[in-house]
């Protein structure tokens, strides 16, 4: 266990929530500020002892920790092995663990702290379409890629972070109005699983499909269409590489999007049912088109 205790120099315990030392974890539950604060700050939060340890482990640095004292132990170790915030634009100085009671958490965060710990980290730099796809499978280049458009739920965003890190995804490339995958509730509800998937924003839209394109990728939109194939033809003769374009919650895909597209793929159902959600179409998808 490392020797962090509530005496540890960088340690600080806190009792006024308007602290400016704390401005990293204001108002955490307003969306609308948070989405436009954290990318422009260079910030997200992980919220969670296990969510922390996997960004630690995927190597994004902290900025600091904000928890309640018995949740101390718990990291003690992680904290331990990363006394100096010598991220590219860090201080350079120990990192802060910030330790205060419930309810001053509580009036910091705007929510009840639950899950223990939230640490604010530094947001990686994103990488090009290009080099994202060339650094995939050690290196090899991607097979099998996601496109988000405009898919604005947050818990959408994580739950397909999640499946594609189960089911072997190589990376997920999102439109430039699509939900923030390092916000907080979408790495939550992504179990940490959005530190393991490798991802990027494209710049135009839905112009970045042809940036796919040309990067050899067949784009296969999930939409319902008169023209559209089945995903189980797809899966009788795939592609060498895949693209899997999926849309909004309530609208699907745009136009736009389909137009741009190589085909328009649908999903066989039973039942009636002629759609799903984003996040369980996305599993099924994903788990038909596995690459061996």
């Amino acid at each position: 266990m490392g020797a962090v205790s509530s005496e540890t120099p960088h340690v600080v315990h806190v009792t006024d929530p308007a602290d400016d030392r704390l401005a990293d974890y204001n108002r955490l539950t307003d969306v609308a500020l948070r989405s436009k604060h954290e990318p422009e700050k260079g910030l997200y939060i992980a919220e969670s002892s296990t969510v922390i340890r996997r960004a630690l482990a995927a190597g994004h640095r902290p900025r600091s920790f904000l928890m309640a004292e018995r949740w101390l132990d718990d990291l003690a170790d992680d904290i331990a092995a990363l006394p100096v915030d010598d991220a590219p634009g860090g201080t350079g100085e120990p990192v802060p663990v910030y330790v205060g009671a419930p309810d001053v958490l509580e009036a910091i965060t705007g929510f009840h702290l639950h899950r223990g710990a939230l640490a604010a980290m530094h947001r990686p730099p994103l990488a090009t379409v290009h080099d994202l796809l060339s650094a995939a499978r050690g290196g090899t280049g991607a097979r099998r890629v996601a496109v988000l458009e405009d898919i604005v739920d947050h818990t959408n965003v994580g739950a397909i972070f999640r499946s594609a890190a189960a089911l072997g995804v190589d990376a997920v490339l999102v439109s430039p109005r699509c939900a923030d995958p390092l916000y907080r509730r979408s790495v939550r509800v992504s179990m940490g699983t959005v530190f393991q998937v490798p991802w990027t924003r494209f710049e135009t839209w839905p112009g970045g499909l042809d940036v796919l394109r040309g990067e050899g990728f067949v784009v296969a939109a999930l939409a319902l269409a008169d023209d559209a194939v089945s995903l189980d033809d797809v899966v009788a003769d795939p592609p060498e590489r895949l693209a899997l374009v999926l849309g909004t919650e309530g609208d699907g895909l745009s136009r736009g999007a389909i137009e741009a597209a190589d085909r328009v793929v649908t999903i066989p159902m039973a039942g009636g049912v002629d759609s799903l959600n984003v996040a369980a179409a996305s599993a099924v998808a994903f788990w038909a088109t596995r690459v061996p």
